[in-house]
């Protein structure tokens, strides 16, 4: 069965709440969180270049989807800076789950917000043969991008 667009996301999207879900609830400085949060910080930066070209891009060209598809990507950018944020941060930091908690406020609405209001508008813009050939591109740029390290999915 061919999926679309949509599902391809939503797939992804349940990684990185799982993903950050189990973050969230490490302590320290500890092995668990060094490795959640670089499977995190891959996924949180591999998903939206995929996104951003094979579902925004598209979506910027219809007048009824450019203004959410400028938003989501603003909000990428939002994200990455929190990314970098703990990035550079000691793990054993106390403040260092502060912002992981702000990440994971961030990382949740933006989903969410994409689920439920930008799925709706883009699938009224896209075609569903349009739908299924993004999913299929999406899911490829993906593979490519996670190259060797392709046991993320398996992870959760």
């Amino acid at each position: 069965m061919t999926i679309n667009i949509f599902e391809a996301l939503r797939n992804d999207h349940e990684v990185q709440r799982e993903l950050l879900a189990k973050l969230i609830n490490t302590h320290g400085d500890s092995p668990e969180r060094r490795k959640l949060f670089e499977k995190l910080k891959k996924e949180v930066t591999d998903h939206p270049k995929a996104e951003e070209r094979y579902f925004y891009s598209p979506l910027i060209e219809h007048d009824q989807t450019i203004d959410k598809a400028r938003h989501s990507v603003a909000e990428h950018h939002e994200l990455d800076e929190l990314i970098d944020q703990l990035d550079e941060m000691e793990f054993s930091n106390t403040a260092w789950l502060t912002v992981a908690k702000q990440l994971s406020e961030k990382l949740e609405h933006h989903l969410s917000e994409e689920e439920h209001e930008i799925f709706q508008v883009a699938g009224k813009v896209l075609s569903s043969s349009e739908k299924a050939l993004l999913a299929q591109e999406y899911n490829t740029e993906m593979h490519h991008l996670e190259g060797d390290s392709g046991d993320l999915k398996q992870a959760h």
